[in-house]
């Protein structure tokens, strides 16, 4: 039998094969020493952060519409960049009360934070919040949350202009490549810009340090995922369609891109192992029963992987899930209770 002529069918042959050397069922490691390696590997992985520089943060404007009160914050992660963010706090607040916070990490695409924080008036942006249920900052701002969102590296107002070279290419894989060169990821500059929007929280009046979720939708959730999973300052997180398996939407259905990655990740993990590594802290997974993405059977069988090693961690109790009849979205029906159970 000749074999074929095709790296796509190499590809899918070999993920048939394949058990990541670290993931949580192949490693046949008890709990704990899987722990230990697993987030030594996965930091490995990642490589080395930038180094932190003072914040210099800078509230350019600041507007209460008598729900809450919408602030564009501006501050610098490292020494070569800054990042733009939309900080809501809740106008019911009480003088001197400090309210938990979550982190809202916005999806792959072109818009950004804006839709996330529930700006309209664009079509664009109403088309989005619309389909996806997508102003999940806006929406937990309501709920008595202090939400802050940044703009990701490549996404929003932070998205490049490569010039003409770059026409028609996604700018996530440009810049993975260029950042390969220098050993440096876009996965690993938007975990350290998260970090950096932990760093600021903590310095808010209205913020109590101690109580900091984050979400995020899709490109969000694996940002959730990645961020939670390194930095225990996040005290519960909620991954909404992204928990699922390497081998379906990166290997046969190549959905995904170079702000998604980090070289060798499939060789030691899958993506259920990262979201266990968040275990004991408390974590919601939100699948969508016709999400067209990331098809439910896949996102259910991520959802089985991070069981296994919650169960494991004798948590078990602390994942929940809330699997709606809608798509690729956040549902909202669970992640107010969620929050304000456990922050």
């Amino acid at each position: 039998m000749r074999n074929s002529f095709f790296l796509t069918d190499m590809w899918n042959e070999m993920a048939k094969e394949h058990s990541p050397q670290l993931g949580f069922r192949s490693s046949g490691l008890p709990y704990e020493a899987w722990r230990t390696a697993a987030l030594e590997k996965l930091l490995d992985l990642l490589g080395e952060f930038p180094e932190r520089v003072d914040l210099e943060a800078e509230v350019e404007f600041s507007e209460d519409n008598g729900r809450y009160i919408t602030r564009r914050v501006v501050f610098n992660v490292d020494r070569y960049m800054a990042v733009p963010c939309t900080v809501l706090i809740p106008s019911f607040r009480k003088p001197g009360e400090k309210l938990p916070a979550i982190v809202c990490s916005h999806g792959h695409g072109p818009f950004g934070k804006d839709p996330v924080t529930g700006v309209r008036g664009d079509p664009a942006y109403d088309a989005e919040i619309a389909k996806m249920n997508y102003n999940y900052a806006q929406v937990m701002a309501e709920q008595g949350f202090v939400t802050i969102s940044p703009d990701l590296r490549g996404f929003g107002e932070r998205r490049d202009n490569v010039g003409p070279a770059g026409a028609g290419r996604d700018l996530c894989n440009i810049n993975f490549i260029k950042g390969a060169m220098f050993g440096v990821y876009p996965l690993t500059l938007n975990i350290w810009d998260i970090i950096r929007c932990i760093d600021y929280l903590e310095t808010m009046d209205e913020v109590d340090p101690g109580r900091i979720g984050m979400m995020g939708l899709s490109y969000g959730g694996t940002v959730t995922t990645f961020t939670a999973a390194v930095e225990p300052r996040i005290r519960a997180a909620d991954i909404i369609g992204y928990v699922n398996p390497i081998s379906e939407y990166a290997i046969r259905d190549a959905n995904f891109c170079g702000s998604q990655t980090v070289p060798e990740l499939y060789r030691y993990f899958d993506s259920f192992d990262i979201a266990g590594l968040i275990a004991p802290r408390p974590l919601l997974l939100e699948m969508g029963m016709y999400d067209h993405c990331f098809p439910f059977r896949n996102l259910y069988r991520g959802y089985l992987g991070t069981k296994e090693i919650y169960e494991a961690a004798g948590c078990g109790d602390s994942l929940r899930t809330d699997i709606h009849e809608g798509g690729h979205a956040f549902s909202g029906r669970e992640a107010p209770a969620f929050f304000k159970k456990y922050l």
